[in-house]
């Protein structure tokens, strides 16, 4: 199941995120939620990842992105777990807790439950920070469109934001 998610397309998505990194000596830390750690794995996917990738944390439960990220309660009991302000803050962690240049953070509902009115199936939140302060926030909705894809979807957005912001990096 995961190598399928991890196709020709993901992986050509990673091989240009650490060309991008290598070309400005950048490394990356990634943050994962709806995701489960699969941007970290598909970077590793490709050899010669070790010079680029600084870490990855899975931090499924608002537990784990509090201790593991120190992200605040009051964001989470506020925004809740998948908001901009959440995924902010896993960035911003990410880094914090990281020899990184760059991070990005995933938080969303992939489904098939847990969605609401406010928050439906497929919405997925995404933050990618950089040391030098430059940060992005995008939000996506992907629809009840399974598990899988939005899982997946999610993943090429991550890779995306991080290689945008490794290739405008200042060297």
């Amino acid at each position: 199941m995961i190598g399928a998610m991890i196709d020709d397309a993901i992986r050509h998505a990673a091989a240009r995120v650490l060309d991008a990194c290598r070309t400005h000596g950048l490394k990356v830390a990634t943050a994962e939620s709806c995701t489960g750690g699969l941007v970290a794995g598909a970077l590793t996917e490709i050899p010669g990842s070790s010079d680029v990738l600084d870490r990855g944390f899975v931090t499924y439960s608002n537990a784990a992105k509090q201790a593991m990220l120190g992200v605040p309660a009051s964001i989470l009991e506020r925004h809740g777990a998948v908001s901009r302000e959440t995924a902010d803050a896993m960035a911003a962690g990410a880094l914090a807790m990281s020899n990184a240049d760059l991070s990005v953070a995933i938080t969303g509902i992939a489904g098939p439950g847990g969605g609401s009115a406010e928050k439906p199936v497929g919405l997925v939140h995404f933050a990618a920070a950089a040391r030098d302060g430059r940060r992005v926030h995008r939000e996506k909705q992907y629809g009840d469109v399974g598990r899988s894809t939005v899982r997946r979807e999610a993943v090429a957005e991550a890779l995306a934001l991080l290689e945008m912001l490794a290739a405008s990096a200042r060297t």
